[in-house]
């Protein structure tokens, strides 16, 4: 069902219709099949009668807002989620990308920058990027299939979302390596620039997945004044043996 950026189906919910004229239009532009919905339970039911390729969803939606919208089109399947908020709301945005947005653009937006967005995401969302899928990863429980786009914590699978795998994925190439959190947004994101918070949010969410005690991480552990390193940790001691000594 995933195509490759341009030529995606995308979905635009928004209930200004003045808003989601325009960027249907820098979409559609761009080569992209743009459905539209003014409401989240329109948006879910557009999203259940064709599912889209990804998702450019205002927060601020009459009734049903656009937490509870992205939430329901988590509980139906993967999709990249990028998210529409009101400028200086840093709360709402953080709230969006906890429940699973992969980027946000404030309003008010350049419609060319979110067109722009888009592709990233796209293009970061097909199965390996430009780039060949590589080879599975295995270390400390987690298992990691880039082809199949899947990973498995103790034989569990886990479900992440694009960012979250490609965050992983990243890490787990490079055990034992510290990376700040502008490379990981350039490596990951393939942005130059950014809210850096992004990346602490996604970290902590996938924390929350892989981590047998998130808030004591022993897999992606946090480097003061660096940022973040995924480590394989040494297995447990052997417990002594018990007796007295002849």
């Amino acid at each position: 069902m995933q195509h490759t950026s341009p030529g995606a189906r995308v979905l635009v919910v928004d209930d200004d219709p003045t808003v989601a004229e325009v960027v249907t239009g820098y979409l559609e532009r761009d080569g992209h099949v743009v459905d539209r919905a003014a409401d989240g339970p329109s948006a879910l039911a557009r999203a259940d009668a064709r599912w889209p390729d990804l998702v450019v969803l205002d927060l601020m939606l009459p009734g049903m807002d656009g937490l509870a919208v992205c939430r329901g089109l988590r509980e139906r399947g993967p999709v990249p989620v990028i998210m529409l908020t009101a400028r200086g709301e840093e709360d709402d945005r953080i709230l969006g990308l906890e429940v699973g947005a992969d980027d946000y653009v404030t309003k008010p937006f350049s419609p060319r920058e979110l067109a722009l967005r888009v592709r990233s995401v796209l293009r970061r969302g097909t199965a390996g990027g430009v780039r060949p899928p590589g080879r599975p990863l295995a270390h400390a429980g987690i298992g990691l299939d880039p082809a199949a786009r899947r990973v498995v914590r103790n034989g569990t699978e886990v479900s992440l979302t694009v960012r979250e795998f490609d965050l992983l994925a990243y890490l787990m190439r490079h055990p034992g390596q510290a990376f700040g959190r502008e490379e990981l947004m350039r490596a990951v994101w393939g942005w130059e620039f950014g809210d850096l918070s992004t990346v602490t949010v996604h970290v902590r969410r996938l924390r929350g997945k892989i981590e047998a005690d998130p808030a004591s991480p022993r897999l992606i552990t946090t480097v003061w004044g660096v940022g973040y390193r995924f480590d394989a940790p040494p297995p447990d001691p052997a417990p002594a043996e018990s007796g007295t000594r002849p």
